[in-house]
């Protein structure tokens, strides 16, 4: 007779926790939001925008994520801040290439190509690391190459300095905390948990790289037409471009993750019996820190090899990468989206101003269908997803192969209006490419949602035990091939037929090609299913496809 009391007491005490917290979190995003707005001058919108994702996204986690350990949380803030460090200096790597460290311009894209292949290929191999050292280490280590390598590249325009010494440590750094993070996220949540926390984990990937997209804004803005800072803090003083700076204010945004990184507690981890917190063997004891570290990096390094040796060996390790050869590509969309579209605006709208404004509209939706789709479609298996949003991004180039007269009305009409003169912030007459432009980055956002978190997801999902972080790994692998087929595109003539040097091109069948090499991915991933798919830990019982 007393028990349901009880359960009413504590279920009202938790909704009333649950308000509190909410409470909070809108105080605080309000505050982030504002900040943004007036202290940055990224304008009223963008502010908007930030607070709005913060209060959605961890209202989200703190409903559906509930139970979970508080190094999920740590999780999902170490990758907010490691994508926006990233997405900031990307975002300025080819003008500082060029006007700081004097790189001709026709090669500053070549170089970035080099070092995102390097970094693919340190990934690669950074699993395994990872394995061997821990997540925490791992984590240290990887910052540490960041910070230190962006202190050279904004302090120095020396090219081989700045080169070899700067950015080749920074691909290594990246390498190093990028797989850890979702062998992490495995080891912080149960199987019912996985698919909204991968889910989650994606939206803030996608949150961290628009918060970073509206802090360059605002930083480019700060400069003044000449583009130059007066700086004279530390180290640094005396002139540095706008370019230098940005990569300090990456630097800054990197230092952020080393707090997180030390409040995850050592040997955590969420088995069937809950959180454990395993004890962790110290090795070489009575030497001093920075002595033991390397001796363990030494070690590390040999058992990477093995490791890595024996990932090859593994049972089902050929199909893994089949599946991730095919997922390259889908990701030739994000390369599209960096690489392409900014030139075929030039050509077809004359500018590639609004480039980034329509890119944005990816990353807002993304930060709302995410979580939403990982949660409705949990009880479906990840390969199955993947397929479904492999299929709906493929579809979504119709949009893009289409003649422009077919969009010509709604140009003209309200949705013209609302696209190019109230986002866009364009005067005069819409050409109906934003149009056909924004409806392409809606429909693929919503095939991005569905496979997408799903990817990581698989991979880690099917790792044996000890392996989490070599097979989270190689779910950077498609990032890999979908550079390697953007490049094909470049030497089959797409670009040529796209943005031909004299005389109108042939866009829509540039599009065409590209939207047939995407389609490759779903088609195959289906037809080969018999011969790809893996049983995914955690589902045996909940998988629905």
């Amino acid at each position: 007779m007393t028990r349901t009391p009880i359960s009413e007491t504590s279920r009202s005490n938790s909704w009333f926790s649950l308000a509190l917290k909410a409470l909070a979190l809108l105080l605080i995003s309000t505050g982030v939001g504002w900040a943004s707005s007036a202290k940055l001058g990224i304008g009223l919108w963008p502010g908007v925008v930030i607070g709005a994702c913060i209060f959605g996204v961890s209202l989200f986690s703190m409903i559906n994520l509930r139970g979970a350990p508080r190094e999920m949380g740590f999780t999902f803030g170490l990758k907010f801040f490691s994508v926006m460090a990233y997405k900031v200096m990307n975002f300025t790597l080819v003008m500082w290439l060029v006007n700081d460290i004097g790189i001709p311009a026709k090669y500053g894209l070549t170089v970035v190509f080099c070092w995102a292949i390097v970094m693919s290929l340190c990934t690669l191999l950074a699993g395994s690391l990872s394995d061997a050292l821990g997540l925490r280490r791992t984590l240290l280590l990887g910052v540490s190459f960041c910070v230190l390598a962006r202190l050279v590249m904004a302090g120095t325009t020396n090219q081989f300095i700045a080169l070899g010494a700067g950015l080749l440590p920074l691909a290594i750094g990246e390498a190093l905390c990028t797989p850890v993070l979702v062998a992490a996220l495995r080891k912080f949540s149960t199987a019912e948990q996985r698919s909204v926390a991968f889910s989650v984990f994606y939206a803030i990937m996608n949150f961290g790289f628009t918060v970073a997209y509206f802090v360059s804004d605002g930083v480019q803005k700060a400069a003044g037409p000449d583009k130059m800072f007066s700086i004279d803090f530390a180290i640094f003083s005396g002139d540095f471009s706008v370019y230098r700076v940005m990569l300090l204010v990456s630097l800054v945004v990197e230092l952020l993750m080393i707090p997180l990184i030390l409040m995850i507690r050592r040997g955590a981890e969420v088995t069937e019996n809950g959180l454990v917190i395993k004890h962790e063997e110290v090795k070489h004891p009575g030497i001093g820190y920075v002595s033991a570290t390397w001796l363990t990096v030494k070690e590390a390094a040999h058992e990477t090899l093995v490791l890595f040796g024996g990932l090859i060996r593994t049972e089902g390790f050929h199909r893994l990468l089949i599946f991730l050869l095919l997922i390259g590509f889908l990701k030739v969309v994000f390369n599209v989206m960096d690489y392409v579209l900014p030139p075929f605006a030039v050509k077809e709208l004359g500018s590639m101003e609004t480039v980034g404004r329509l890119n944005a509209i990816n990353g807002v939706l993304i930060l709302v269908l995410a979580p939403a789709i990982g949660l409705m479609t949990k009880k479906y298996s990840a390969y199955s997803m993947v397929i479904l949003g492999g299929l709906v991004t493929a579809a979504s180039f119709v949009f893009m192969v289409m003649p422009t007269s077919v969009f010509q009305g709604m140009a003209d009409g309200w949705v013209g209006d609302v696209i190019g003169h109230h986002y866009l912030k364009l005067v005069g007459v819409v050409s109906p490419w934003y149009v056909m432009i924004a409806f392409w980055q809606i429909v693929f956002s919503v095939g991005e949602a569905f496979y997408s978190p799903r990817v990581y997801e698989y991979a880690s999902s099917i790792a044996p035990k000890g392996q989490e972080a070599s097979y989270a790994s190689l779910s950077y692998v498609p990032l890999l091939i979908g550079k390697l087929i953007t490049a094909l595109l470049g030497f089959m003539g797409v670009m040529a037929w796209m943005c031909p040097k004299e005389g109108p091109g042939n866009p829509q069948l540039a599009w065409l090609m590209i939207g047939l090499m995407v389609l490759v991915a779903p088609v195959g991933l289906l037809v080969f299913r018999r011969f790809i798919r893996m049983k995914e830990h955690g589902r045996e019982e909940t998988v629905t496809d």
